[in-house]
């Protein structure tokens, strides 16, 4: 079986008390979070930066005190491992990857909970938000 590994982030900003959470909408039609495939010797954090950059145009900062995985096999043979951890937008003009990512969504977490595409996306945004809750007092 062939392993792959991405990785990404639960990228948000706050305003007015209320977190909002990017949520890309993806070129093949479905709703995700940012994230893509590890380049030779990237750290995993140097992976999620370099992937939210490229389909964003957006700095962030990572905090790696939030770590989640999810498993899960796209084809046949491959077994995919993608790490998230939350991200927080520092600066950047928004600027879609328009070949990946053809919209870019903010959205509080109950719309972005709604409009994700895929469980596990939804299981990784759901503990974010209770991580970055009780990381801010919210």
């Amino acid at each position: 079986m062939k392993k792959e590994k991405s990785c990404g982030a639960v990228t948000f900003y706050f305003r007015d008390n209320v977190i909002y959470y990017l949520i890309e909408h993806m070129a093949l039609g479905h709703y995700s979070l940012p994230k893509g495939h590890v380049e030779g010797s990237e750290t995993e954090i140097e992976t999620a930066e370099r992937e939210i950059k490229e389909e964003t145009n957006l700095e962030v900062t990572i905090d790696n005190n939030f770590r989640q995985v999810i498993t899960y096999s796209p084809y046949e043979g491959i077994i995919k491992d993608v790490v998230f951890f939350v991200a927080e937008i520092k600066s950047g003009n928004i600027i879609s990857q328009l070949s990946e990512v053809s919209d870019i969504n903010f959205l509080p977490y109950k719309e972005a909970m709604n409009i994700l595409t895929y469980d596990t996306d939804k299981e990784v945004l759901a503990k974010a938000d209770v991580y970055l809750k009780n990381k801010y007092g919210y």
